[in-house]
Parts: structure tokens; C-alpha cells; sequence
């Protein structure tokens, strides 16, 4: 088992956030403790003004609020009538039994767990000390209710469990998920592992499971502010619903914390940098196509992101190495492993034998149209880079390829 511990000076928001998931189906109340009714004859003002009747005898404390979450294994099944005896224990052991509090079971996750909601503001108007509450009073209550209810205990599954859940999360599903949730899930789990130095690169590795972070355009007053959302991508990888800031994420992953991490992440990517250009070296002059470099590195658990524009021309390539969690740019790597070095060495077999015209560069700028390697020739008229960059024929004779020799004059000896 795992408890969050969330204080605050909202009742009502508190209150208000689970009200909601009730409202869309994904919570339900199960038992309350401390109001004269029974838990399902409340209404929804029972419930806020027996908690804000106490609150409000204690006007100097504004930390008053005091929101749980117990997680319990993904494997465990756990019946209402057990998660309540396990929420009224719990909240005995923390010093909140005689506290009215409401119990919701949650549905919009892929493990077990339910949410309770308190004051701290006893009826005398004493406040309850909150300080250091997790480590004084949580963890004892929680190691000794895992073994009282046979719980799996979250101290021996806590590493393998963050193994799990970094394998389990897949891409997003908008309007099939719970789209806080789920963008949540995905940016923690990948802010945690992934080593990217950049907004860009974490994008990159973002835009697999369909979330993108924004800073906004440089007019808004999001940009100059500093701020920044995570948008839910749709199929066509274009932003859609409504973004979630990211204050509002658990770990707060806001832009001051990113730009943190890129550059520690800078030094904790390097050991990895030569492993993956060998990698690559293995397989890019061994295809003929973008499509091929990409299907065999990526059975070299490699993945490769084309960057382009709105315009689709392509101007980068980056790699991502999802066994050691971390993301190059092709320039990062050195010049032979840049969109024009590798969309060159497609075009050319190692041996000097050219391509066919439909995996060559469209034109000579280097740039690509996304979705396409067909050759966009500017001329068809035989010039001397197309001898240069064919295969040497000792029977060919170059000097009749540009006009008949000029005859040299023989010098007389002038006998000087």
C-alpha cells in the first residue's frame, strides 16, 4: 500500500474533485465517518458544511484541508466492505478517528485505491499538527496495515514496481482514457527515465505515447511567463482537447524543472552516446531505404524520429534508445549521422553503384518531402557529377566524353 498525503486550504475544492468523479462515473462513495447520516443519504452540502462547520472554529489556522490517497497493489482484489475497514484503521493510526471524513473508491486507474477527505480543526477548534505527518504517523500506519490486512507491502515492491509502470504505459487514447490521468501517467513515467537535453527531445519521446509539452507561441503570455501545458495528440499528431498545466501534474514537471534536468541529463546521457552510433553504424549502410534504417534499428531497439516542419520538409533526425533511455539528435552524434548524411548514404550503396531514382534526395538542398524518397531531378542531361559518381569502367574513355582532344604543338628546340 501507498498513502498521498495532500494538504491545503480548499474544503471545497477538495470535496469538489471527487464530487466530479463521481459525476462522470469514475468514483463512487462508499462510507463516511463522523456525520449523523448514513453515507448515502448525504447530499452534497451535508457533506461540505459538516467539514466547514469546524474548520471555521479554528479562523488563524489556513491549512485546513487534508486529502488521502491509498494505492494498493495492481494485483490485489480488494472488496468496498475491505478498503473501508482499511480506511477507518488508517485513519485511527494517524490520529483522525473522532475527524468526519468521506471515503470515495476511484475507478480511473489500473490499480486499486480510494481517496478520503478531512479537516484537521477538531470540534474545540484545536488544529491538528500536519507537520511531518507522512513520516511520523503514515508510514507506521501503512507498515502496519499491510501486514494486518495481508496487503502487498509497498517497501519490498517499491523498485520493481517502478519497473513495471514505466513497461505498462502505453500511448494515449484521447476520449477513451481519462486524458489527466493518462498524460500524467506517461509525462512522469518519462521525465523519470528518459535523458533528453532539450523541450524538442522530450517531445520526441513524448510524441510515442501522444502528448507534447507547449510553451506557446512567442506572443502569448504563456512563453513570456515561462509557462508550459501538456497537450493530448490525436492520429494525425495535431493537439486536441483541453491542456493540462503543468503545476497541475503530480512532480510539477513545469519548464524551470525541465530546463534542470537538461542539463544534468547532459552528463548522464554521454556513456551512451558511442553504444548507440554503433548501433546505427551496424545498420545504415547496410538498407537502401528510410523505411528499411528505421525497421532494422528498431529491432536494435532503436527508434527513429524524422523531425520536419508544418510544410513537411524534413530538417532533423533523432534517435531514441529505449533500453538505455536516452535520445540523440543526429547532429548531437557527429555530421555522418544527420538527416543529409543518412537521407546521402540511402541514396548510395558503399560499393558506388546508384540508387534507384526513387530512393534518391528530392533535390539538393538536403531537405525531403515527409512520406516520400522519390527523386525530384532539376535535369536529365548528362553531367560530370553523374561519371564522378559512377562505378570506375576502365574501357571508358573520358577524354571522348567532353569533345576531341586539341592537338599539341610540338615546340622546336631553339637550341638557346
Amino acid at each position: 500500500m501507498v498513502a498521498k498525503i495532500k494538504s491545503g486550504k480548499s474544503l471545497i475544492g477538495a470535496l469538489n474533485y471527487n464530487e466530479n468523479k463521481v459525476k462522470a462515473g469514475k468514483a463512487e462513495l462508499i462510507a463516511s465517518g463522523g456525520y449523523a447520516k448514513n453515507y448515502d443519504m448525504l447530499s452534497f452540502y451535508d457533506k461540505l458544511f459538516r467539514l466547514k462547520d469546524l474548520a471555521e472554529r479554528n479562523s488563524r489556522t489556513r491549512t485546513n484541508t487534508l486529502h488521502i490517497s491509498l494505492n494498493f497493489d495492481l494485483t490485489e482484489k480488494l472488496d468496498t466492505g475491505k478498503l473501508v475497514n482499511i480506511a477507518d484503521d488508517y485513519m485511527k493510526r494517524i490520529g483522525f478517528e473522532n475527524q468526519p471524513y468521506l471515503i470515495y473508491k476511484h475507478f480511473d486507474a489500473g490499480h486499486p485505491h480510494i481517496h478520503i477527505v478531512s479537516t484537521n480543526i477538531e470540534a474545540g477548534g484545536k488544529r491538528i499538527s500536519l507537520h511531518n505527518i507522512g513520516e511520523l504517523k503514515s508510514e507506521p500506519a501503512r507498515k502496519a496495515i499491510e501486514i494486518d490486512f495481508g496487503l502487498v507491502q509497498a517497501s519490498v515492491k517499491k523498485n520493481s514496481q517502478e519497473q513495471i509502470e514505466n513497461l505498462k504505459i502505453q500511448p494515449l487514447e484521447y476520449g477513451k482514457t481519462d486524458t489527466k490521468r493518462g498524460i500524467t501517467n506517461i509525462v512522469n513515467a518519462v521525465v523519470k527515465s528518459y535523458k533528453f537535453t532539450s523541450l524538442p527531445e522530450l517531445n520526441a519521446v513524448l510524441g510515442q505515447y501522444k502528448v507534447m509539452a507547449d510553451k506557446g507561441t512567442k506572443e502569448s503570455v504563456m512563453f513570456n511567463k515561462g509557462g508550459l501545458h501538456y497537450w493530448a495528440l490525436d492520429e494525425n499528431g495535431k493537439k486536441t482537447g483541453v491542456p493540462i498545466k503543468a503545476s497541475s501534474i503530480y512532480n510539477k514537471p513545469t519548464l524551470k524543472l525541465l530546463e534542470d534536468r537538461f542539463r544534468f541529463n547532459e552528463y548522464l546521457r554521454k556513456p551512451f552516446k558511442e553504444k548507440l552510433k554503433a548501433k546505427i553504424d551496424k545498420v545504415r549502410f547496410q538498407v537502401i531505404s528510410m523505411e528499411m534504417f528505421k525497421n532494422d534499428l528498431k529491432k536494435a531497439d532503436v527508434t527513429v524520429i524524422i523531425r520536419q516542419n508544418d510544410d513537411g520538409r524534413i530538417y532533423g533526425i533523432s534517435y531514441i534508445d529505449t533500453i538505455n533511455k536516452v535520445i540523440f539528435n543526429g547532429s548531437d552524434l557527429g555530421k555522418n549521422y544527420s538527416a543529409a548524411a543518412i537521407f546521402e548514404a540511402l541514396q548510395y550503396k558503399p560499393t558506388g553503384n546508384v540508387a534507384s531514382s526513387s530512393e534518391r534526395l528530392p533535390d539538393n538542398t538536403g531537405a525531403v518531402r515527409a512520406g516520400s524518397n522519390q527523386a525530384i531531378s532539376k535535369s536529365h542531361s548528362h553531367t560530370l557529377l553523374d561519371d564522378l559518381l559512377n562505378p570506375y569502367d576502365p574501357n571508358t574513355n573520358l577524354s571522348n566524353q567532353f569533345g576531341p582532344r586539341k592537338k599539341k604543338k610540338k615546340r622546336r628546340n631553339l637550341n638557346l
